[in-house]
C-alpha cells in the first residue's frame, strides 16, 4: 500500500487545481449567458461603438471575480480520512462539511479532461446511493496522490483494484476502432439527421437576417428559388443530397460513440469492475460488485446480426430514476461470451434462464389494442375537423398495419422467467432488453387490478427495487400470489448484504 501520503489530516487539492476550478466557472459562466453573448456577437459593430469600453472592462471584472472564486474554492476545499470515513469540508460564506462512511461507497470514478490532461492531474469523485448528484468530486490531484487515495478507499471498502499480471495483459473486454463503428451503426442515425437539419435551417435563416440587414432579398430570393427547382428537377441530385446527410448521421454517431468510448477496456476483478474509457475525457470507473442492484442486457436486430450486445449496470439511486442516467455504467459492443462471463460473475444465471418462458394474458394486448386505436380514431378525427380533407384518411392504410406489427412486436417481447432466487424480464419494442434482478433485493412489492383486470382474473406485480421499479404486467392472478407469496418469503429470510 502507497504510504506516502497522510490522508489522517485536513489536505487540499494540487495547487493547479485553481486552473481547473477557475475554467470550469466560466465554462458555466457562458452557458448561462450564451444567448446573451449571441446577440452581442450578432451586431458587435452596433453595440461596440456605443458601449465598447465598457464591455472590455466588464469582461475583465468578470474574469477577475471569477479568478478570485476559484482561489477561494481551492482554499476551502480541504479532505481527509478518519474512522472508516471520508470527510470533506468546503464552501467559502456559506461552510459544509460531508462525512461518507466507507460501506455507503458505490463506485470510485477517475476522470481526466482536455485541461486536466494538459496539466498533469486527476479528478476522483466518489458516488453514493444516497445523492441525485456526484456527493464528492476533488478536481486536481496529482497521479500519485490520487493512487493513494483510491488503494486507501479500495482497502476499506473491499474492492480489489489491483489486477494481476494477467488481468492486465487479457482484459475481458478491450473495444478497437473497428468495434466502436460497428456500435455507432447501431445508433439512433434518425435523431442525428434531425438535428443537422435543423442546423442547416438556423444557418439559412441567419443568412437570410445578415441580408435582409444589407437591404437585397431579391438575389438570395432568386437563388433559393433556382436551387429548389434544380433539386426538385433532378432525381439524382435529390438522391445525392440524402446519401450525404445518412452519411452526416453516421458519422456524427461513430463521432460521438468514439469520443465516449475510446479504447473502452473493463477487467474484472474479485469483488469489482473496472471500466476505462474516454478520448478528451478520460474516465475511469471502479464498481462494486455487491452494490449492482440489476443488469439490463440490450440488442436490437443490426446489433445481432453484427453480433454485438449492451450491458447496463443499474445501482441504488435516491429520487426519479429518470434523473439519475449518470448512475447509469454502460459497456458496449459486447460479445455473447463475454456477457456470459459477467452474468456469472455478477450471479448464477443459468437456473432462470433455464426456466419457462410466461407471458403476459391476452388482456394485456387486448388493452393496448383498445387505448392505441382510440388514441388514433381520436388523433384522425381532429385532423379531418382542422383540414376537411378526406385524403387525410387514406393514410390509415398504411399507419394502421404499422401500429398493429408494433403492438405485437412488443406483446411478444414481454415476458418473465422466475427461478428460486432471480428474476429474468423481457422487453423492448425494435429493441430487446433482458433485466436480470436478484429477488432478495426486492424493497417492497405491490399487486395491483383494476375492476376490468378483475374480471378477467389478472393483475400487475410492481417490485420497488433500490434501482427503481420493476414492472410484470397482466399476468394471471393465481400466478401473481405465487410471486408475491415467493418474493416476501425471500427478502424476510436472505441475510446476504447487497447495499
Amino acid at each position: 500500500m502507497n504510504n506516502s501520503f497522510d490522508f489522517s489530516n485536513f489536505s487540499r487539492q494540487s495547487p493547479k487545481g485553481i486552473l481547473v476550478i477557475y475554467t470550469n466557472l466560466i465554462y458555466k459562466v457562458i452557458r448561462v449567458t450564451w444567448l446573451l453573448l449571441f446577440l452581442i456577437l450578432k451586431d458587435f459593430s452596433k453595440v461596440f461603438s456605443i458601449v465598447g469600453n465598457y464591455i472590455y472592462l466588464g469582461l475583465v471584472v468578470l474574469l477577475l471575480l471569477l479568478l478570485a472564486r476559484a482561489y477561494l474554492i481551492y482554499k476551502n476545499f480541504q479532505f481527509k480520512i478518519a474512522d472508516e470515513r471520508f470527510i470533506l469540508k468546503q464552501g467559502i460564506l456559506k461552510k459544509t462539511t460531508t462525512s461518507i462512511p466507507f460501506h455507503r461507497i458505490q463506485n470510485i470514478n477517475f476522470k481526466q479532461n482536455i485541461i486536466q490532461q494538459i496539466i498533469g492531474v486527476f479528478e476522483v469523485s466518489v458516488e453514493t446511493a444516497g445523492s441525485k448528484k456526484t456527493e464528492i468530486a476533488i478536481k486536481a490531484l496529482s497521479l500519485e496522490k490520487a493512487e493513494a487515495l483510491k488503494e486507501l478507499i479500495s482497502k476499506n471498502t473491499q474492492f480489489n483494484q489491483h489486477p494481476t499480471e494477467k488481468d492486465e495483459t487479457k482484459p475481458l473486454i478491450k473495444i478497437g476502432i473497428k468495434e466502436l463503428f460497428k456500435v455507432s451503426l447501431t445508433e439512433n442515425h434518425l435523431q442525428n439527421l434531425v438535428l443537422f437539419l435543423a442546423i442547416i435551417l438556423g444557418f439559412f435563416q441567419q443568412i437570410e437576417q445578415i441580408v435582409s440587414s444589407l437591404g437585397d432579398t431579391a438575389l438570395l430570393d432568386g437563388f433559393i428559388e433556382e436551387s429548389t427547382n434544380a433539386l426538385s428537377a433532378s432525381f439524382f441530385l435529390v438522391t445525392v443530397l440524402l446519401f450525404f446527410l445518412t452519411f452526416i448521421a453516421l458519422m456524427s454517431s461513430f463521432v460521438k460513440i468514439f469520443l465516449i468510448h475510446f479504447n473502452l477496456t473493463t477487467y474484472l476483478k474479485d469483488d469489482s469492475f473496472e471500466i476505462n474509457q474516454g478520448l478528451f475525457t478520460k474516465k475511469t470507473t471502479i464498481l462494486k460488485k455487491q452494490k449492482v442492484q440489476n443488469i439490463t442486457v440490450s440488442t436490437n436486430p443490426l446489433k445481432r446480426f453484427i453480433g454485438i450486445y449492451f450491458i447496463t449496470f443499474k445501482q441504488a439511486v435516491s429520487g426519479k430514476v429518470n434523473v439519475k442516467k449518470n448512475k447509469l455504467i454502460r459497456i458496449v459492443g459486447c460479445k455473447a461470451e463475454q456477457v456470459a462471463i459477467i452474468k456469472q460473475r455478477l450471479f448464477d444465471a443459468t437456473d432462470v434462464e433455464n426456466e419457462e418462458k410466461k407471458y403476459p394474458d391476452g388482456y394485456y394486448k387486448r388493452r393496448m389494442f383498445i387505448w392505441v386505436f382510440l388514441f388514433i380514431t381520436i388523433l384522425y378525427s381532429f385532423l379531418y375537423l382542422i383540414f376537411q380533407q378526406i385524403e387525410i384518411l387514406y393514410s390509415t392504410v398504411f399507419v394502421f398495419p404499422f401500429i398493429i406489427f408494433l403492438i405485437l412486436k412488443k406483446v411478444k417481447k414481454r415476458f418473465y422467467k422466475i427461478s428460486e432466487t432471480m428474476l429474468l424480464l423481457g422487453s423492448g419494442l425494435l429493441e430487446t432488453h433482458h433485466t436480470y434482478f436478484e429477488i432478495f433485493k426486492v424493497q417492497n412489492i405491490k399487486m395491483k387490478q383494476t375492476i376490468f383486470q378483475k374480471r378477467s382474473n389478472v393483475a400487475d406485480l410492481i417490485l420497488q427495487t433500490a434501482s427503481g421499479k420493476i414492472k410484470i404486467p397482466c399476468i394471471q392472478f393465481k400466478d401473481a400470489i405465487e410471486i408475491y407469496n415467493h418474493t416476501l418469503y425471500k427478502v424476510e429470510t436472505s441475510k446476504t448484504s447487497w447495499m
